[in-house]
């Protein structure tokens, strides 16, 4: 179960959260989740998750794998804040975590109460939507606050117009 949500009351805002990946539709995630937060008033909260899974080798070469990833993070962040910044004028917060993504997001939704509307994007290619959008269809896996699902395929005008 998930606390209780505190993004209407005094001195909150309710917040937008869409995951950073390297998959292309997590710009269509931002896109309508930045378009959101623009038009209700929120804010936003760019999320990457690192995988721990990558970091299984000598102690030596295990931190370098590791700020090598927290670096391509950074960046993968900085890119997509930058756009946002330029098309809609919002000042995104960043968020860097390390484990299994659905866990983190979990994580985050109960450590920040004014997280209140997760953004994902589906993919269009054969091996499906992606497996995050694939996980809310799973019985352990579904997210504790309301989920949105965004097609690959939405232009930017396309999502003006609903977001």
């Amino acid at each position: 179960m998930v606390s209780k949500r505190l993004s209407r009351e005094a001195g909150h805002r309710r917040k937008f959260l869409a995951i950073i990946d390297e998959t292309p539709e997590c710009e269509r995630a931002v896109a309508y989740a930045s378009r959101r937060a623009k038009s209700t008033g929120g804010s936003l909260v760019l999320l990457f998750v690192i995988e721990p899974g990558d970091f299984q080798h000598w102690l030596g070469v295990e931190k370098i794998m590791r700020e090598e990833a927290t670096a391509n993070a950074s960046a993968a962040l900085d890119a997509q804040a930058k756009k946002v910044r330029e098309t809609l004028g919002i000042e995104p917060e960043l968020v860097i975590r390390e484990g299994k993504p659905s866990e983190e997001i979990h994580r985050l939704i109960e450590e920040d109460q004014d997280i209140a509307i997760l953004i994902l994007a589906a993919g269009a290619s054969k091996e499906g939507p992606g497996p995050l959008v694939a996980s809310i269809a799973g019985k352990g896996a579904a997210f504790p606050i309301p989920v949105t699902v965004v097609p690959q395929n939405l232009s930017d005008e396309d999502i003006e117009s609903i977001a």
